[in-house]
């Protein structure tokens, strides 16, 4: 049976001070949340927390769904790697078959199965640094749709995208809930965040509202709750050291 992913107390940062401060929060499982907050609210820190490549400093994590799949922006990830788009989407095999082994006639169908959803057929052999900011980041989703992963984390992957990107971004949102995936997205565009299913409101390290989207939203808009600032960024982006 399905388990929530929740956090309890959780503080964490990085070598300038903590960024997280006492979150608490519960994630449903098989469901979308969107993480929503100014930059600098601490969503990219809390991302790592669930993706386990920052520790917390205090706090407990109990995330029973195995290995996450993690999607940056794809502007956090080099544009001169040497590698094809299909290579790209199959290293999302690696963490259940390993970099040094072959993958199988299984993987390799996972691996067409992400590209066709994604749209990349027709790409899977271009470089990778030869595509645009948009099929880089299609790549990327489709990467983390091959991993098969049962927790799907993505750190605002519709940012500066055209309109085929982002209805890219969508999809594989939309296949990921129908295989009963927990997915976890930031977000400062309201469109997307309506489209979860669960919302967490972030400000200075600080969980300040959970429930729906659009109740979230629509209490971020009431007197004295700076309706703009849930969604707007306006500080810069509290970022993973280890990719930007």
């Amino acid at each position: 049976m399905a388990t929530e992913v929740r956090l309890t107390g959780i503080v964490a940062g990085y070598e300038a001070g903590p960024v997280l401060h006492g979150v608490h929060a519960a994630l449903p499982a098989g469901r979308v949340t969107a993480l929503v907050g100014p930059n600098g609210s601490g969503k990219s820190t809390l991302l790592a927390v669930l993706a386990g490549v920052l520790a917390p400093a205090a706090g407990t994590v109990v995330q029973p769904l195995g290995r996450p799949a993690l999607v940056l922006q794809h502007s956090a990830v080099p544009p001169t790697l040497p590698i094809t788009v299909r290579e790209t989407v199959a290293m999302g095999r690696w963490g259940e078959r390993g970099w040094w082994r072959r993958l199988t006639r299984a993987d390799r169908a996972l691996v067409d199965e992400a590209l066709e959803a994604l749209g990349l057929t027709a790409l899977a052999g271009r470089r990778l640094d030869t595509l645009s900011g948009g099929q880089r980041q299609r790549a990327l989703l489709a990467q983390a749709l091959a991993a098969r992963s049962r927790l799907l984390l993505l750190d605002e992957p519709g940012t500066a995208l055209d309109a085929e990107a982002r209805a890219a971004v969508h999809t594989a949102l939309d296949l990921a809930r129908a295989r009963g995936v927990t997915v976890v997205h930031a977000t400062h565009d309201r469109d997307d965040a309506l489209r979860a299913d669960h919302c967490v409101a972030l400000a200075g390290g600080r969980v300040t509202d959970t429930g729906t989207p659009a109740a979230v939203l629509e209490g971020a808009a009431r007197p004295g709750a700076a309706p703009d600032r849930v969604l707007t960024p306006d500080v810069a982006s509290t970022t993973l050291p280890t990719s930007r």
